[in-house]
């Protein structure tokens, strides 16, 4: 599966941003889903993620603020940013896995979220 993610861009702090991530390929529907982000000079950390069977967790930080989902007859998801902050700032990937597996083997190319105080 090819991943390309968009939708990143420059907001306020307490602004709003939806991220998508369009998926070529077969059988999207069989795979989980998930955004990480990586901010400079950190690890690349798991924002949130969505199973193929549409359970949802998320990162302690954006819990209650972010929300991924999915739409299997458009093979994309998106990750709807609603409050962002200033330590939200970094490029965002969507990443895909065939379910049940744990690595994530498939990603996109990243989408800068830049949130300015």
């Amino acid at each position: 599966v090819q991943l390309q993610a968009f939708g990143g861009g420059l907001v306020q702090a307490g602004g709003s941003l939806r991220l998508s991530c369009v998926a070529s390929g077969r059988a999207f529907s069989a795979y989980d889903m998930a955004w990480f982000r990586q901010a400079p000079g950190k690890q690349r950390e798991l924002v949130a993620a969505c199973t193929n069977g549409y359970r949802t967790n998320y990162a302690d930080p954006v819990k209650g603020r972010f929300t991924i989902s999915r739409d299997n007859a458009k093979k994309m998801v998106y990750l709807q940013m609603n409050n962002l902050k200033p330590e939200d700032t970094a490029i965002y990937y969507c990443a895909a896995v065939p379910g049940g597996q744990s690595e994530y083997a498939y990603w996109g190319q990243g989408t800068q979220v830049t949130v300015s105080s």
